[in-house]
């Protein structure tokens, strides 16, 4: 039988699928790109506006005390993000902060070896941590409820512990931690940059942070896949409270004192890093990454509004409005998807 034509729509469909990819195609592509990275672009944008309005923003002193004073702000959101993925929440980093920093410098300041204060007192953190992870996975209290109590009892025993007074009088090696260089590197930025290494390879390398991203995503699945949820979500919150004790060292040192109100709505700041880096509330969806970029974002923002004269009565509230923009967007990007 003679061979037909096939049908003009035919010929020009098999066309578009070998051809190269189309302009909306490529489009898209871009598209998915700039909401995958919005978070960095909005860093750039914002760095680019500041350096435009303050010749010294983009000084080298300038940007390493940018870096140094978002370390502390980029380790306790570290920890934070991984109980955010699980779709959790984690109000009590600033009075664990205040508490182990407290207990940290009681020791040097008793004379204990920086071998026996320092691993103390991470032990410390990750233990009222992993408390909070008990309440919350074992007896069944929402993250908020529990984490609220923990803080204001946190607090309150800071207070306590500390008599309502700086404990001072440390050592000079414990100072280094805060405020010591390597190779003109403040400390505490070396010690941001090893715990991002160490978090990104956990939640990206590692079977723990899959179960971590699967817990956010379905819980319910994720136990009837036989992973043990508890475990997980005390293990998260644990890595929270070890990340805020580590932040409360470098605190401490760096003042060179343990202040009873160290810490006062740090737990903010980590939240909106978090936020502002791209990891969904709802958990299951975000990267260390965009937590990291999220913490340069306020510290480039808060020292923006310091170049600029601006009271810290306004840098609060244009600080409200960036994070309050950041959820919307996110919400428009889901809405869309």
């Amino acid at each position: 039988m003679p061979k037909t034509k096939p049908p003009a729509t035919t010929m020009a469909a098999t066309a578009t699928e070998i051809g190269p990819p189309s302009t909306g195609g490529a489009g898209r592509v871009l598209l998915r790109m700039l909401a995958d990275n919005k978070s960095l672009i909005g860093l750039i944008v914002l760095m680019a506006v500041v350096a435009a309005y303050s010749p010294n923003f983009l000084t080298v002193d300038n940007l390493l005390n940018i870096l140094r004073q978002t370390s502390i702000n980029a380790i306790i959101a570290m920890g934070m993000t991984f109980v955010i993925l699980t779709a959790g929440i984690d109000l009590s980093v600033g009075s664990v902060l205040a508490f182990t920093g407290a207990v940290c410098a009681s020791l040097v300041a008793a004379d204990a070896s920086l071998w026996v204060a320092l691993p103390a007192t991470l032990m410390l953190g990750a233990a009222l941590g992993a408390a909070n992870g008990v309440v919350v996975a074992i007896g069944g209290v929402q993250p908020f409820i529990a984490t609220l109590v923990s803080m204001t009892v946190l607090r309150g025993a800071t207070l306590v512990f500390t008599d309502g007074r700086p404990i001072t009088t440390l050592s000079d090696p414990f100072w280094a931690i805060g405020g010591a260089y390597i190779q003109g590197i403040p400390v505490p930025v070396v010690i941001a940059a090893v715990a991002f290494g160490i978090c990104w390879f956990v939640l990206g390398q590692m079977r723990f942070g899959r179960y971590v991203y699967a817990i956010g995503g379905n819980e319910q699945v994720t136990r009837l896949a036989g992973i043990n949820v508890t475990a997980v979500k005390i293990a998260v919150f644990a890595v929270s409270g070890l990340m805020a004790a580590l932040a409360g060292i470098i605190l401490t040192a760096r003042l060179e004192s343990a202040q009873p109100t160290a810490g006062m709505a740090y737990e903010l700041d980590a939240i909106a890093a978090v936020v502002l880096g791209g990891t969904s509330l709802m958990g299951g969806r975000g990267l260390i990454f965009g937590t990291l970029v999220g913490a340069l974002i306020i510290g480039v923002l808060n020292n923006a509004l310091n170049l600029m004269d601006v009271s810290s009565y306004y840098q609060m509230i244009a600080k409200g409005a960036v994070i309050l923009l950041a959820v919307l967007v996110d919400s428009r990007g889901k809405s869309r998807a």
